[in-house]
């Protein structure tokens, strides 16, 4: 059996939202939720994820999980926003979130009231781990490269592939952030490449490139044959090659200093002061 999978655009941060169901248990999963995010205000807002979960309502589908392929660095993750209103769907990310919370618990010198132990989510996934969408299987598929927490979800005959892959057209993921590693994304990759031809991917972000439509969903077979970075018969060190040349022209994204702060607290934003307002930090001179 195989799911069915609604995407969901958020155009500010050219990200993919993915709402996942078995048409027969109803039963189902947000990955990748996204929180709207003024920086100009440093105003939240909900608006965006509402659309998905009012799908939810409209399809009478029953949350079961919210998950998120990685610590994103370019938005704010919804994923404690739904958990505050889907008290019984489990928030998850993958084990290796542990690593990045100590990294950046260190940058950021968080208090020793922040635990790097990922007890933020409700589960953390280990690598081939499975679990049930309804009747469907469901395994987790470690890719680290672009980030240390870095996962894939095969869900059926669908992957979602985080920000390891974009589309065809769109090569692959930065690997310059803290943790990140070229030699081992192109190794994910590469496991990715051992799934059937015929496995749908649907990658976390597209930029359009050229302009054309923007765009959510190729296959294996496509990324194979057509990935302007990592396609078959690209070696590993040329692969490293290109993406350490690429990367060094890349400037920081925009919100990484806000994303990863509340990312790493499992999209809760930090506590509020004695004066009841909430703040993040911004480090100066250190990233």
């Amino acid at each position: 059996m195989n799911p069915v999978v609604l995407p969901f655009f958020h155009s500010a941060s050219s990200t993919w939202t993915y709402l996942v169901h078995d048409a027969d248990s109803s039963d189902a999963i947000i990955i990748d939720p996204v929180l709207d995010f003024d920086s100009a205000s440093g105003r939240t807002s909900g608006t965006s994820i509402q659309r998905v979960l009012d799908t939810v309502t409209r399809l009478q589908l029953r949350l079961r999980w919210i998950l998120e392929t990685h610590a994103h660095a370019d938005h704010l993750s919804a994923g404690h926003w739904l958990k505050q209103r889907c008290p019984d769907a489990r928030l998850a990310i993958g084990a290796g979130i542990v690593k990045v919370q100590a990294r950046f618990a260190q940058l950021f010198n968080l208090s020793a009231d922040f635990r790097v132990d990922g007890t933020q989510f409700d589960h953390l996934l280990g690598d081939d781990e499975h679990f049930r969408l309804g009747d469907i299987d469901a395994r987790v598929i470690a890719t680290p490269g672009h980030t240390p927490d870095s996962v894939s979800y095969l869900i059926g005959d669908a992957l979602f592939a985080g920000d390891s892959l974009f589309m065809p057209d769109g090569g692959t993921a930065r690997c310059d952030f803290p943790g990140g590693n070229a030699a081992v994304l192109y190794r994910s990759i590469h496991r990715l490449y051992q799934l059937p031809e015929r496995t749908r991917v649907f990658v976390c972000h597209d930029y359009a490139p050229g302009g054309r439509a923007h765009a959510c969903e190729t296959s294996i077979a496509d990324q194979k044959a057509g990935n302007i970075h990592a396609r078959l018969g690209v070696s590993e060190s040329d692969y490293v090659a290109l993406r350490e040349a690429r990367d060094a022209t890349l400037a920081m994204p925009a919100l990484l200093l806000p994303s990863i702060q509340v990312n790493i607290r499992a999209g809760a934003l930090p506590d509020p002061e004695d004066n009841g307002l909430r703040y993040l930090k911004l480090p100066l001179n250190a990233v």
